[in-house]
């Protein structure tokens, strides 16, 4: 009888432990958190995602992407106000470093609020072979963490905005504006991932908007810092043309009345120009031994002047090669890259000083263009044309 009871007490410990087995490989192991339900982390106190993979380092990434998601689309959902300045800043074809864009916005936010993101508990689907990471953040201590971000940008743009309304300078005007608005949208964007974190939705309101600053910024262009371009040389008008049109995608007002001049208009008097891009371009064929091809080559050098000082603050010397089935068809495929490549690199420069975002060359680079009173040919000379 003894017997028997204790092969039955076996029985049900076989019984209890291949039922435990079940639960670990089935689905009434699985952790409630698996579905975005945790007690121990629930929603008013945390902000969590969910990976899965079948790697844990993978998961772990999956997890923590599944929260930086949520502030992307808040971001990108809240961008509206930025928009005057986010357009200001993308409206040319060509990529330059002092431009910022939505993504950089999103992507330096993000960055910080990850910081606060850790794994808050894992579990492995034997059966499946997958496994599942939660990574969280706790709210009131990001929220802490974001709000002491904002309070020194706060301070920052409040510095440059008092500092730009109060100088006589215009150039430092420019460049303090310029600064207070790259804070601003980037406070913005804590203040977008601060209504993330909250559960009651709310951010903290800036005592200045973007599109107010953008428009200062842009009206004291338009009335007190004008830029006169001059070209000599061969092909010079397309190049013109194309260096102007290049500075305006940067935001830069340029005017087409000539240096040292403020001719007047049926709106007013145009200011007379604060800087100057002056330079001098060439094209020239190339005798080279090919039977197919006809050669020519490009150069051009340009200096940025301060116009009250006649001080160089930048100076840009470009040169090429280009071919084609004729002369002719050579000279327009190279004016072409000629155009292309000097307004860019002259609206790069341009807008790096204005903006205050690069310092003046400590020399002039050489010359790409030779001597005009030389043969084609020759070594450049070492001093660009004033």
């Amino acid at each position: 009888m003894r017997q028997q009871r204790a092969l039955q007490m076996f029985a049900v410990g076989v019984a209890v432990s291949i039922l435990s087995g079940c639960a670990w490989f089935g689905t009434p192991s699985t952790p409630p958190w698996i579905d975005g339900v945790s007690r121990e982390h629930p929603s008013d106190q945390y902000l969590i995602g969910i990976g899965q993979a079948d790697s844990l380092p993978t998961a772990t990434e999956r997890a923590y992407g599944a929260v930086a998601k949520i502030f992307k689309a808040e971001v990108s959902t809240q961008s509206r106000d930025w928009e005057s300045f986010l357009l200001l800043e993308t409206r040319g074809q060509a990529r330059s470093e002092h431009r910022l864009t939505l993504d950089q916005v999103t992507r330096v936010s993000t960055d910080k609020v990850l910081e606060n993101v850790a794994v808050l508990d894992k579990w492995f689907d034997r059966q499946m072979k997958i496994h599942y990471v939660m990574a969280g953040m706790n709210r009131a201590q990001a929220a802490a963490a974001l709000q002491e971000r904002m309070a020194e940008l706060d301070r920052a743009v409040e510095t440059e905005v008092s500092e730009a309304r109060q100088t006589r300078d215009k150039l430092a005007r420019v460049h303090n504006l310029r600064r207070a608005s790259k804070n601003l949208v980037l406070r913005e964007a804590y203040n977008a991932d601060l209504r993330v974190i909250r559960s009651s939705g709310q951010g903290l309101a800036p005592r200045y908007s973007v599109a107010e600053l953008t428009a200062e910024l842009q009206q004291f262009l338009a009335t007190n810092l004008a830029i006169a371009v001059e070209v000599t040389g061969a092909q010079a008008e397309p190049v013109r043309r194309a260096v102007m049109e290049g500075l305006i995608r940067e935001g830069l007002p340029v005017t087409t009345q000539p240096s040292g001049s403020a001719a007047s208009s049926g709106a007013g008097e145009a200011p007379s120009p604060e800087l100057l891009a002056k330079g001098t371009v060439r094209v020239w064929e190339m005798n080279l031994p090919d039977p197919r091809f006809r050669y020519v080559r490009w150069c051009s050098d340009f200096v940025i002047v301060e116009q009250a000082t006649q001080r160089v603050i930048g100076a840009v010397s470009k040169s090429g090669r280009e071919g084609h089935l004729t002369y002719g068809e050579a000279t327009a495929k190279a004016v072409r890259v000629m155009e292309q490549e000097v307004s860019n690199d002259l609206a790069k420069t341009l807008a790096g000083y204005v903006y205050g975002e690069t310092d003046s060359p400590a020399g002039i680079p050489p010359a790409a263009c030779p001597d005009t009173d030389g043969p084609p040919g020759r070594p450049p000379s070492t001093t660009p044309p004033l």
